[in-house]
């Protein structure tokens, strides 16, 4: 069908949840929402149903035994195509802390895979790269190779974007190594997003990053120093700056949902972005594997580095994460998804291009029951098979 309508009971749309009625969708874009059916078109009925924007994972780093470590292409664009196949239509394929040589052919395979794709492919959209590292503390390495920790290097980072023809988005690092502040305000000079993590920053080195132009922090309460009632740290700065963004991994491994709902009570839901930190063998039996040049074990729903020193990362969807918030009472069914869908996009200035169904953008969008158990992925108006 090149034109139809889809009937649901629920719409995710920028302004408002609108029950019931129609959305156009005219060849692979969104057309308009209305009460009414229609006139002449087709009509795919999805009563009872949540219709939302496809979700957007700005902090992944691969899928499907496929990782940005690989440096390979084709690995790039398999993760998109089984990423799509669960929800996620738009994703930051992000890097880890390597060699700068090893980050700049990362960037390099991350470009040539969004290149290389034509109308026939069906996958997840590459909105952008996510720089995570090397700019970060031994003290609070986690999964990181400690092997590879630098200082702050705009040098690096221009090595680093030319590579990837422009489209680095984020970039993250420890606020308190030589040369932060000035990084990040480097950075916001060209719009691009840095964010405080794997850091032992004091509240006040947090702040002077965030005032230098820092908005988003990684992964909130996960590899930073805490909050504590004379220190706040990095914690309580995520907490007490109301315009900067926390990433949060809800996947029941990382974080408690009870610190995940204080985090979301001082900033607001729509200051609070849900991420997985998938890794590569996200979708896969467990068993081991390598990420980021370290060796993991995935066990229990989760991805351990083989010494068990360490959570490696997530292997969680973003399908998953929506519903765990939603299951766990966080917030509302509404909050979920936009906390999955725009709020991601916001924070990492990619929402002109994703995040939200309004007219005239690409028609990637899900279908969900009423317990946002995922039904179906559409990518530019196709069912995602």
């Amino acid at each position: 069908m090149s034109k139809y309508a889809i009937k649901a009971a629920k719409f995710l749309l920028p302004g408002a949840v609108m029950a019931g009625g129609y959305l156009t969708i005219d060849g692979n874009k969104f057309g308009m929402w209305s009460a009414e059916a229609p006139e002449g078109l087709p009509v795919v009925d999805e009563s009872g149903k949540w219709v939302a924007p496809g979700l957007v994972d700005t902090h992944i780093h691969g899928f499907y035994n496929h990782a940005t470590t690989d440096c390979d292409p084709d690995g790039i664009n398999a993760s998109s195509a089984e990423l799509a196949r669960r929800g996620t239509t738009s994703w930051l394929p992000t890097t880890f802390t390597e060699s700068s040589e090893h980050i700049r052919e990362a960037c390099a395979a991350i470009a040539a895979a969004d290149e290389n794709r034509d109308e026939t492919f069906v996958g997840a959209h590459v909105q952008g790269i996510y720089l995570e590292g090397p700019f970060f503390t031994s003290k609070h390495v986690g999964a990181q190779n400690p092997a590879y920790l630098v200082d702050p290097s705009y040098e690096d980072f221009e090595s680093w974007q030319k590579a990837a023809g422009g489209r680095i988005r984020k970039s993250a690092l420890a606020a308190e190594r030589d040369g932060s502040p000035e990084y990040c305000a480097k950075l916001a000079a060209e719009g691009v997003v840095t964010c405080i993590g794997h850091s032992d920053a004091t509240y006040a080195e947090a702040l002077a990053a965030v005032n230098s132009g820092a908005t988003c922090f990684v992964h909130t309460y996960n590899g930073m120093r805490g909050l504590h009632h004379r220190e706040p740290g990095i914690v309580g700065c995520a907490m007490a700056t109301p315009e900067t963004y926390a990433e949060i991994i809800c996947d029941g491994h990382h974080v408690a949902p009870e610190a995940i709902k204080a985090v979301v009570n001082a900033k607001g839901w729509d200051h609070v972005v849900l991420i997985t930190d998938c890794l590569g063998p996200g979708g896969m039996p467990e068993g081991e594997y390598m990420s980021g040049g370290l060796p993991v074990v995935m066990r229990d729903g989760a991805c351990y580095l083989r010494d068990g020193s360490s959570l490696a990362g997530s292997i969680a969807t973003l399908a998953q994460i929506v519903k765990n918030v939603f299951d766990w009472q966080v917030v509302t069914a509404e909050q979920a998804l936009r906390m999955a869908t725009e709020v991601p996009a916001r924070s990492a200035g990619i929402a002109g291009s994703c995040g939200s169904i309004m007219p005239g953008r690409d028609a990637d969008f899900v279908v969900l029951d009423a317990e946002l158990n995922l039904e179906a992925t559409y990518m530019g108006g196709k069912l995602v098979e």
